[in-house]
């Protein structure tokens, strides 16, 4: 059985800001999707089809984020969603969306980890020597994966160190990044054409499905600031707040992206490309050299998603391993930094053997990650509708909808959204995924399912229903 932790054990550090607190919300959503998949978004949906896509899923989005931004205002714990679900329903629910969003923080940690050297070979062609193995038709070369493992060591060294730390790379890249999008734009004034943006609209339905799918990849972060509530140094309702707002920002970049990069070129020429983002800037501003610049700008995406979803995967398993679910080795703190650092290690460990399994692995990680993340977002959802019928009195500093049934109706349509989306992931359906996706959905859930029945059944849902859990360990362990 899993140890137990005391009461006697330190605590997280408050030591982020508001800056801090958005660009590692901001930061996890613009990771290196953006750089890669724009050309695909165009070609399946055309300019305005795949501009929809994004409204539509910013939109859907922004309805669960508000359900975190209550729920955040209320239980400012590192956890997020484990405080939200336990509350609600009770420890063992609580284990499905945490183990859920943390295998969604684990394969986007895992995919940043082997965009990073695909992305470097863009600047250096000549990356990959000594040839390792071959897997899906991709030959691993040494060079090329130890480029991600070595980011790797770093990524998870800061982390280590401090959340304040790894914040303040953060708000310092978040800022490079932008940067980058003001170039686009002027390159979009200035070298681009809205006669390349047609066709308007391309693949019909199918088309607009095959955008609005990758939706959970593209957003998933926002919650990256739940899980860091209990180091965040602002007051609870400006944490619920940061939520919202960080959605709405990466709606508008990914809006941005795609408007300008279908205006640099002809979508025949774009769906010809490598990197269609890259090649899209070099076109408009005739130049290689700002082509590699974009490139440096999907870097600066790279280490802000990986920085902020390690940061809150480890929180999450932190948050587990306090609660008893998991080991308690996953929840001790160091003792100089006062970071879940085990846990940092865990997963910066699987971020380090990512790369060795090669590129192909890049859209595999996307897919199997995305029906994990639609669970927990849709049990938080549900969380938020039970809690708001069973504990109307709770403090809730921000109450999202006003003082009448709107809150109501915005925890029901994020509930149905979340089922939807999870339903198009099914066979059958437009974005229904492939046996590699489903393989590694299937392992990550077998290994949950070994914790998952040491969680004691039993333990009613509400305030102390952590204490209850650890109460029960604690005597099944005296036993």
């Amino acid at each position: 059985m899993s140890a137990v932790q005391t009461e006697t054990e330190p605590s997280l550090k408050k030591v982020l800001g508001r800056i801090d607190v958005l660009a590692l919300g901001f930061g996890a959503m613009i990771g290196f999707g953006w750089v890669v998949l724009t050309g695909d978004w165009l070609s399946s949906a055309g300019t305005m089809g795949a501009v929809l896509a994004i409204i539509t899923g910013g939109v859907i989005m922004a309805i669960v984020g508000l359900t975190y931004a209550e729920l955040c205002a209320a239980m400012p714990k590192a956890g997020g969603e484990h405080n939200y679900i336990m509350r609600a329903m009770g420890p063992r629910p609580s284990f499905i969306g945490s183990w859920a969003i943390i295998g969604g923080y684990v394969t986007i940690v895992a995919f940043e980890a082997v965009a990073l050297p695909k992305t470097v070979q863009y600047i250096f062609p000549d990356l990959s020597h000594i040839p390792l193995w071959t897997v899906a038709g991709f030959e691993v070369h040494l060079t090329w994966a130890l480029v991600g493992a070595a980011a790797a060591v770093v990524i998870t060294a800061i982390n280590i160190r401090g959340v304040k730390e790894a914040g303040v790379v953060q708000t310092f890249v978040v800022i490079f990044l932008l940067a980058i999008g003001l170039v686009m734009i002027a390159g979009a004034f200035t070298g681009g054409s809205a006669s390349n943006m047609e066709p308007w609209f391309h693949g019909g339905m199918n088309g607009f499905f095959a955008v609005l799918v990758v939706v959970p990849f593209l957003f998933i972060g926002f919650d990256v600031i739940p899980q860091s509530a209990e180091e965040v140094n602002i007051p609870a309702k400006q944490i619920g707040k940061l939520v919202v707002v960080a959605v709405v920002m990466a709606t508008i970049w990914y809006i941005m992206v795609v408007l300008t990069t279908s205006s640099a070129m002809p979508a025949a020429d774009l769906a010809g490309t490598d990197i269609a983002t890259a090649d899209a800037v070099g076109a408009m501003f005739n130049s290689d050299l700002m082509a590699k610049i974009l490139i440096a700008g999907g870097i600066a995406g790279i280490l802000t998603s990986w920085n902020s979803l390690l940061m809150g995967a480890s929180r999450l398993m932190y948050s587990l391993a306090r609660s008893g679910m998991l080991p308690a080795w996953f929840g001790r703190l160091h003792p100089k930094y006062g970071t879940p650092h085990n846990a940092l290690l865990f997963i910066g460990a699987l971020s380090f053997l990512a790369p060795f399994g090669g590129a192909e692995m890049l859209g595999w990680l996307v897919d199997s990650g995305a029906p994990s993340i639609v669970l927990a977002y849709t049990l938080v959802s549900i969380s938020f509708l039970i809690l708001r019928r069973r504990e109307p009195a709770m403090d809730r500093p921000l109450r999202v909808g006003g003082k009448g049934k709107g809150g109501i109706v915005i925890g029901i349509a994020a509930t149905i959204f979340g089922a939807a989306l999870f339903s198009l992931y099914m066979p059958g359906m437009p974005a229904a995924l492939g046996v590699e996706p489903w393989l590694l959905f299937g392992a990550w859930w077998v290994i949950g399912l070994l914790y998952f029945f040491r969680v004691p059944g039993g333990i009613k849902a509400g305030p102390d229903a952590e204490e209850h859990l650890l109460a029960k360990l604690r005597a099944k362990v005296r036993a």
